[in-house]
């Protein structure tokens, strides 16, 4: 039924939990993963100091980067710990906005779910659900599964 599975993580606690249902979705359904962190650093234009507004950049992409290896590190610790089939997982960095971001991959990846967490990192919610989270749901082309 899903051959891609796309999880938007931000390394909160939320899409860490997400994560797992879509290892366990992804190992019935022998399906690929796709981790995708977007940093949105459009903020850090106004910045006073362009040596100050690159080092903050750089800071925020090494992040990224952390949180796309905490993300996959849990998908395989829970494949392990439940005994799931293997399970083939990308990652994927973008710049943007997150919302436009995760519905440009989806077009661009042909993702078949996307599984993320109802709200983010930053507490940012919107009645039950993030701003990210809510924009997504109603834009997608394809089921999404939110988790708390």
């Amino acid at each position: 039924m899903y051959e891609k599975i796309l999880i938007p993580s931000d390394g909160s606690e939320c899409s860490f939990k997400a994560s797992e249902h879509a290892a366990l979705i992804a190992s019935q359904n022998n399906a690929e993963i796709i981790v995708l962190n977007v940093l949105e650093i459009h903020s850090l234009a106004g910045l006073p100091v362009e040596e100050f507004a690159h080092k903050v950049n750089e800071f925020f992409k090494i992040e990224s980067g952390k949180t796309l290896v905490m993300t996959s590190n849990k998908i395989k610790d829970y494949i392990v710990k439940n005994k799931l089939n293997e399970v083939k997982i990308t990652t994927n960095k973008l710049e943007g906005s997150p919302a436009d971001m995760i519905l440009q991959t989806v077009d661009e990846e042909n993702i078949d779910l996307i599984v993320m967490g109802a709200s983010g990192k930053h507490g940012v919610e919107r009645f039950l659900l993030g701003s990210v989270t809510e924009k997504v749901v109603r834009h997608a082309h394809c089921p999404v599964l939110t988790v708390h």
